[in-house]
């Protein structure tokens, strides 16, 4: 469940003269832009007649006879005798959707090789698939809209879209933010659970007992566990040897595990993202005077021991080693860590038990934590020379209105495919891996897994208040989720509105791609000497001046007429 996030900003010289001349190939619409019946029925040669063909497939469900499409499969497991060009994915589209995948479908060998050969095809005017998956780049994917390859896709969406994708991008306008130029939106978003990446305390529990800890409720109490920890450790470990609190500060602070985005929130901030401010105008969390309040606090807790030393050179999945090797009691890390690290915890320390715990509140009250997830995984790009432009929301629609969550007795109540991800054992269905011979959940789904946003964490917290899973759906998370991971569903949710959204998605403005990386890397320096104390707090104030001067003010300028632009 672990999430990799990307930042929100890609560094500045990412594919930029790579891309530099996309804008002028294919029919020279350097906007890509395409008319209104272009949206709707591609390239075909009678529109009336394309438009005919679509309205029949969403009417019965199915292409017949059935098209070809092309698209990005990147890649998967394949067993029982598939390969990818034959497999139990790709027999079940055709007989169940009617399509076929055509000869001009990408199977690139990861990521980085798929970003290389898109770029290239984009440069040279190589054909492009019809349906292109576009990662969480924000770079990219405005290259990719100027490229003028691409077909806007606000007519499609509306017309065919399934209405629990609607009615997610009615409830989260702000998906559609980093999708958005020239007043049209140009990706398809894939959807994600939301609420899946938010921050927790992750607290040795067995520890807590010992020592007859209650929850802390703020820093202050925060405060006093890890002194404990430290100095009173119900295991025996001499004080050297503990570091209460595990975090990261390598690369990012406001990140996926060992972040610190709570601590800056106690104080009225979030580091390292664009938050709104009272006006409603954002500003960067890192420059706002909270910042220099959690800085003094870190100061203080590397001095007294309660932050190991060599933090600076641990990126986030090396932060959580010191608390599942035990010498740490405190993990700030997302609801899904009993599914990883926790159970290095469990194998290294006799005994141990974990437990989630609500972030606490700063002096004054304030309270917070990062979210960055508005439901949104990846999107898709469609081809402006598509013939069946529509046939990736036939597909998605069918994805998410039969195996997101299954009813009880449909084809997909036990998984996906029988013999692959379930299987009959012993007269019973079963999806234990252990049961299945070649057990094998990982299909190429042209989208990835469908998934209804909210409907992981509803399971969870259902599951926390003591419900009897019902669906299909909640029996799988019932079977595969620990009851550690079900509590922290519902510490999630009952801090749900202490959350402060990144507002910035877009790509570089022209001032960041000129200045940011130095700017950035002055913060870095600078948290982290202050953090040491190679540095006083007043340092902080002194960082701002410089950061303003320095082209932070001019980047704030061309942030808020950005977010003006998609917001209005």
């Amino acid at each position: 469940m672990a999430k990799f996030k990307k930042s929100w900003l890609v560094p500045a010289a990412l594919s930029v003269a790579m891309l530099a001349g996309c804008a002028s190939n294919g029919n020279g619409n350097g906007n890509g832009a395409a008319s209104p019946s272009g949206a709707v029925s591609g390239a075909s040669a009678t529109a009336s007649s394309e438009q005919s063909v679509a309205d029949k497939a969403f009417a019965a469900g199915k292409y017949d006879p059935p098209i070809e499409i092309s698209t990005i499969l990147m890649p998967t497991t394949y067993s029982n005798g598939d390969t990818k060009e034959n497999n139990v994915h790709d027999r079940w589209m055709l007989d169940t959707l009617g399509l076929k995948l055509s000869k001009d479908t990408w199977y690139p060998a990861g990521s980085d090789q798929y970003k290389q050969q898109l770029q290239l095809a984009l440069t040279s005017g190589e054909k492009l698939p019809d349906f292109i998956m576009v990662p969480t780049d924000s770079v990219l994917t405005n290259q990719l809209i100027d490229s003028g390859e691409f077909m806007p896709i606000d007519e499609l969406f509306d017309k065919y879209a399934t209405k629990v994708w609607k009615d997610h991008a009615a409830q989260h306008p702000e998906l559609w933010y980093p999708f958005t130029k020239d007043g049209k939106h140009w990706n398809l978003p894939i959807m994600e659970y939301t609420d899946n990446d938010d921050t927790l305390l992750w607290l040795r529990e067995d520890w807590m007992e010992k020592l007859n800890l209650q929850a802390p409720k703020t820093i202050a109490d925060l405060e006093n566990i890890m002194d404990k920890f430290k100095n009173q450790n119900p295991d025996g470990l001499a004080p050297k040897d503990v570091y209460p609190l595990a975090i990261s500060l390598k690369n990012n602070t406001n990140t996926w595990m060992g972040g610190l985005d709570w601590l800056f929130g106690a104080y009225g901030t979030i580091e390292e993202q664009w938050n709104k401010d009272a006006d409603g105008n954002l500003e960067y969390g890192s420059v706002n005077p909270g910042a220099k309040q959690a800085l003094a606090k870190l100061q203080e807790w590397m001095k007294k021991g309660y932050i190991h030393p060599d933090t600076a050179l641990w990126d986030e999945g090396k932060s959580a080693e010191i608390w599942t090797k035990g010498n740490a009691g405190v993990l700030p890390g997302a609801n899904w860590v009993p599914d990883w690290p926790a159970p290095d915890l469990l194998k290294n320390v006799a005994g141990a038990k974990y437990k989630a715990y609500p972030v606490p509140a700063g002096p004054d009250g304030k309270i917070g934590t990062k979210w960055q997830n508005s439901g949104v995984n990846s999107s898709f790009m469609i081809n402006k020379n598509a013939a069946h432009p529509e046939a990736i929301l036939l597909y998605y629609n069918y994805m998410l209105d039969n195996l997101a969550n299954p009813p009880a007795g449909s084809p997909y109540e036990h998984g996906f495919a029988k013999g692959y991800d379930w299987d009959i054992v012993d007269g019973q269905p079963t999806s234990d891996a252990a049961k299945i011979k070649n057990y094998n959940d990982k299909f190429p789904f042209i989208t990835g897994p469908a998934r209804i946003p909210d409907l992981y964490m509803k399971t969870l917290v259902k599951l926390a208040d003591g419900g009897k899973p019902e669906t299909p759906y909640e029996k799988q998370q019932a079977e595969s989720r620990k009851p550690e991971n079900w509590y922290a569903a519902k510490v999630v949710m009952s801090q749900i509105d202490v959350r402060r959204q990144n507002y910035f998605t877009g790509a570089a403005t022209p001032t960041m791609i000129s200045k940011w990386n130095l700017l950035r890397q002055s913060e870095l320096e600078t948290f982290n000497k202050i953090i040491y104390g190679k540095l006083p707090i007043d340092a902080f104030d002194t960082f701002v001046t410089s950061w303003k001067a320095n082209g932070g003010d001019q980047v704030t300028k061309e942030v808020n007429d950005w977010f003006k632009s998609v917001s209005q």
